[in-house]
């Protein structure tokens, strides 16, 4: 019997107090003040990271589309000119079968890259309007272009 109490006396003491679990709260608050904006930051600068990468990938392909046809596409041929044969404008020479690209990406923000040929920052200009959707802005509202990529 005695064997008995003294479980159960063990067993009470087992327990957290209501002092230790507020305290474990309190931590783990302070704790998520500090990390979750830290975190929440992370997908923007994803983002910005992906169209980057996309816009280099889209300068590639233009390139490789001047090389084959001389020239760049038109404004008006647009960059669909790396997916189907242009039929408007002066027509590519030598237009690369099944294209320059598979398909046109969309930026992260699910619009479409814009193009200019001839370019106000460059002989050509590929970029996206950034999270607004919008010419000019700063921090993920900027404009993503191909003047402002970082080459490494």
């Amino acid at each position: 019997m005695s064997s008995i109490k003294a479980l159960r006396k063990r067993c009470r003491q087992c327990g957290f107090t209501l002092i230790e679990i507020l305290v474990v709260v309190v931590i783990l608050g302070v704790l998520a003040a500090l990390v979750v904006p830290r975190i929440m930051e992370r997908p923007d600068q994803a983002r910005i990271i992906a169209a980057k990468n996309d816009v280099r990938a889209i300068i590639s392909a233009l390139k490789l589309y001047r090389l084959d046809s001389g020239t760049y596409p038109s404004t008006d041929q647009g960059l669909l000119a790396l997916v189907q044969k242009p039929e408007t404008g002066n027509a590519p020479r030598n237009w690369k079968s099944g294209g320059y690209l598979e398909r046109l990406p969309v930026d992260p923000w699910q619009a479409q890259y814009q193009y200019l040929n001839p370019g106000i920052h460059g002989e050509i200009d590929v970029f996206s309007f950034g999270a607004d959707n919008a010419p000019g802005g700063e921090g993920t509202n900027a404009d993503i272009g191909s003047w402002n990529l970082d080459y490494e």
